[in-house]
């Protein structure tokens, strides 16, 4: 289906060529004007030979104020107004060429044209007529008429489709009748009705759009058009709309207050997602709670706060919340990868490397180019295998997301409880050493943070086997008693 503008280009060219055939034909023949009209006619016709519509425009509107009485000056601006796609414009000068040559068949077919074109069928069918009187073997015009001749039916039986709730039937005869008669309003709002009702939103705004041109102040196409983008999610291009309606009337008693509101939210939502990209999470947070109180029912401004919430949640580590929030988001769309990975996020945060595994997994299933999940899948993996050997955080009883000073805090106390010099008997100092061990191991990787993104990317830099695949650090372990293993040592440790 082609757009209005779409339409206006083509009839540009239909409109020039005809132009141009009919100034070469019309021109010779030419009686009764003023050397000055013949000279901005002549002008007018270079400028048209260069494609300068406005400045040939010019020229003719020059020729008709100087020679009026002259029905091809008349066409010739008539044709360079349609050639601009401005119809309403060239209907007075056609009218007014028809008026002084009444069997003038160009100008004729021109008027029904654009008639057709506006949905005023009578009189199209009344101009083609016309032509048909005075030469019955036009066979353009004779052409048109059994073009018209079925349509007054098929457009009045669309609207009975309609109001019989059979939406898609009435779509098909109302886009018959659209593509013979582009330039009518009532049409394209009858069929964006219809597609509204089939929920299709995108080709509604598609028929709304073209009747804020064709219509005089249509301040109700641009609340339409607003709304309608309101109801996709798309906020900015609402208050887009909203304001064009507010241009009209700005004292508009539906779209004052529409504008206010959509204007609050699209702020709202752009400092949640500035706020998400300068990863200052909390506040993300609070502001996508806020979304919700502006907007607490509309479906795709409900999903999108809480997507901040669910990611925002998960970034700063609050597993447990993130995962209940990235759930909401699930039940709303179930395959939304970004909450998918943002949950797996949160479930690593909470040490569920199994169920972190299926969400990755089940975000590749959707789509195998996503390189976040299929990062996130080998990553979840080497953490859960790694979780089954030594799990630095649980070592020493810290979350995921813990600083620097509470690891250290963690490992003093615990470094203070488990060394093996509080022990006397052989057995508990053993058990005191390994522990020790541990906990200064879990210490090691944790405070250093090259060592502690590597921990947390799913690779143990103190893992021997890992060591001898390539991964580097410690070739022997890491032993705080040195390669003795601890056995026979005797020294005091002291804290700070």
């Amino acid at each position: 289906m082609m757009s209005i503008e779409q339409i206006n280009f083509i009839q540009v060219f239909k409109s020039l060529a005809f132009l141009t055939v009919s100034l070469e034909f019309y021109f010779d023949g030419c009686h009764g004007g003023s050397g000055d009209a013949a000279v901005h006619l002549d002008l007018g016709r270079e400028m048209l030979s260069k494609g300068n519509l406005l400045e040939a425009l010019s020229h003719f509107d020059i020729a008709v104020d100087k020679d009026p009485s002259n029905y091809l000056t008349y066409f010739r601006r008539a044709t360079v107004h349609l050639a601009l796609g401005k119809s309403k414009s060239a209907l007075p000068d056609l009218d007014k060429s028809i008026e002084l040559r009444p069997n003038f068949a160009a100008a004729l077919t021109q008027r029904g044209s654009v008639y057709l074109k506006q949905g005023h069928l009578d009189k199209a069918s009344r101009d083609f007529e016309e032509i048909v009187h005075y030469d019955p073997n036009n066979a353009e015009a004779v052409g048109y008429l059994h073009q018209i001749a079925p349509l007054g039916e098929e457009i009045q039986h669309a609207k009975i489709l309609y109001n019989n709730h059979d939406f898609q039937g009435a779509i098909i005869l109302l886009s018959k009748a659209i593509d013979l008669c582009p330039w009518d309003p009532e049409l394209r709002e009858i069929r964006a009705e219809c597609y509204i009702a089939q929920g299709d939103l995108f080709k509604a705004v598609g028929d709304i759009r073209p009747t804020t041109k064709l219509r005089n102040d249509n301040t109700p196409a641009f609340f339409k058009l607003a709304n309608l983008y309101y109801e996709m999610g798309d906020a900015d291009e609402s208050l887009s709309q909203i304001r064009e309606c507010l241009k009209l009337d700005p004292d508009h008693k539906e779209c004052f207050p529409f504008y206010k509101k959509v204007k609050k939210l699209a702020k709202q939502l752009k400092e949640a997602q500035d706020l998400s990209n300068a990863e200052s999470w909390d506040d993300c947070v609070a502001k996508a709670k806020a979304i919700m109180k502006t907007e607490p029912k509309g479906f795709p401004f409900v999903q999108r706060a809480k997507s901040h919430i669910c990611h925002c949640l998960a970034k700063a580590g609050h597993g447990s919340d993130a995962i209940k929030a990235c759930n909401e988001v699930l039940e709303m769309e179930p395959e939304n990868l970004h909450a998918m990975c943002d949950r797996a996020e949160a479930r690593i945060a909470n040490e569920q490397y199994e169920e972190a595994v299926q969400d990755f997994q089940a975000a590749l299933n959707i789509d195998q180019e996503n390189r976040r999940a299929r990062e996130g899948v080998d990553r979840a993996q080497k953490l859960l295998k790694n979780a089954k050997k030594r799990d630095y955080y649980k070592i020493l009883g810290v979350k995921r997301n813990a600083k620097k000073k509470q690891i250290e805090k963690a490992y003093r106390k615990l470094a203070a409880q488990w060394h093996p010099d509080k022990f006397q008997e052989e057995d508990e100092k053993k058990h005191a050493e390994k522990v020790f061990m541990d906990i200064a191991a879990a210490k090691e990787v944790l405070s250093d943070p090259e060592m502690r993104a590597k921990y947390d990317a799913g690779e143990d830099p103190l893992d021997p086997e890992q060591q001898q695949q390539g991964h580097g650090g410690h070739p022997f372990g890491f032993n705080p008693f040195g390669h003795g293993g601890g056995q026979g040592f005797n020294f005091k440790f002291h804290f700070n």
